[in-house]
């Protein structure tokens, strides 16, 4: 179970194999309209239910991760804020600089 755990928080970090996977679940799904009218499965309140749980699932699982990349964009701002970046460059400059006292004065 631990593997399929990884597995998943592995695939969930993973911003462009969540993006694949998501278009061409889109592209199945546009494909399944004629084949479903095709073969009267619209008909069938079983075929409809568990589209209707699927619609239900993905759109859940979208507001999800929208909320985590607005949490995360937060924390990114936030972080953001704290820095304090003129200090940064002014302790960089310092650390390649080589000041030394002049004796003559």
């Amino acid at each position: 179970m631990g593997g399929v755990k990884s597995l998943w928080a592995m695939v969930q970090g993973d911003p462009v194999f969540m993006r694949r996977v998501n278009g061409w679940l889109a592209v199945f799904w546009i494909v399944m309209i004629p084949i479903s009218l095709w073969m009267g499965w619209l008909n069938s309140v079983v075929y409809v239910s568990a589209l209707s749980l699927w619609a239900l699932v993905s759109g859940h699982w979208s507001a999800w991760q929208a909320a985590r990349v607005e949490v995360q964009q937060q924390e990114d701002a936030k972080r953001a804020e704290r820095r304090d970046v003129p200090e940064e460059v002014v302790q960089k400059i310092l650390d390649r600089t080589d000041i030394q006292s002049n004796p003559s004065t």
